[in-house]
């Protein structure tokens, strides 16, 4: 069992909390808690780090066979990235996927994510994109890591099983979706049908701006329609979680109500 805090282990962990480069250059991730840990898939898990408390309590029923280590509550306390620690932490394989993971299917459902910096928010799309049944989220470089502790949780486990991938610009990804026939949309105070005007049974992708800064006119530009998600009293945009996920549940009732 650890019991300090100055062991390379815990400092390692710590540096992986922190540092996207570090897990970026070792290829791993963090993630915390009860669920979390029962969700992920087995083959991406590195190895297991429990609290004494927890050990003691449900170690036998929590073991999966893989690499475990026990750390004291106190050392468990020092390598978490919450303010309760429910006293398990597993080191995982990153993902890697490509554009073409997310173009298999005959409607590819896309969102495209330009700059947003808000970890929950990035989370928050993730956990409803799968809810919703899209294909895929392809973020900006200028994104927050997903790999973020704060975004995994997020998440809720959605990080298991939602495609993604980072891309340097995604105004040249625009062109290749065309040819694939996917129609690309873009919310728009400017836009000249309401979002629910649509037609998304075909290949659709949606194009979510910055929080502050909404969506570059750039990438506005490049967007095959403009749409308007209808708002009363004086406000001017929606949260951008809230308005992806408006969207990608149109998505999910036209194509429900299709049969598709």
């Amino acid at each position: 069992m650890i019991t300090s805090t100055s062991n390379p282990q815990v400092k390692d962990l710590q540096l992986l909390l922190k540092k996207a480069k570090e897990r970026n250059a070792r290829d791993v991730f963090l993630v915390e808690g009860m669920k979390m840990y029962l969700e992920a898939p087995r083959d991406r898990i590195r190895k297991v780090y429990i609290a004494e408390s927890l050990y003691r309590e449900r170690g036998k029923e929590l073991d999966r066979g893989q690499e475990t280590e026990v750390l004291s509550d106190r050392v468990f306390a020092v390598v978490s990235g919450t303010k309760t620690p429910q006293g398990i932490l597993c080191v995982m394989s990153q993902y890697h996927y490509t554009l073409a993971d997310m173009l298999k299917k005959p409607r590819p459902f896309l969102l495209l994510l330009e700059d947003l910096q808000d970890p929950g928010n990035v989370g928050t799309i993730m956990r409803t994109a799968e809810g919703a049944g899209a294909d895929g989220i392809l973020l900006s470089r200028g994104c927050v890591d997903l790999y973020n502790p704060k975004t995994i949780r997020s998440t809720m486990g959605s990080v298991y099983r939602m495609p993604f991938l980072y891309v340097d610009a995604l105004d040249h990804l625009l062109p290749i979706l065309r040819e694939r026939k996917i129609r690309t949309y873009a919310a728009h105070l400017q836009g000249k049908n309401e979002y629910d005007q649509e037609d998304y049974r075909c290949g659709c992708a949606f194009l979510i701006g910055n929080e502050g800064n909404g969506l570059s006119d750039g990438l506005s530009r490049e967007a095959d329609t403009l749409i308007r998600i209808p708002m009363k009293g004086k406000l001017e945009s929606l949260n951008a979680a809230v308005a992806a996920s408006i969207l990608m549940y149109e998505v999910c009732r036209q194509r429900r109500q299709a049969g598709l």
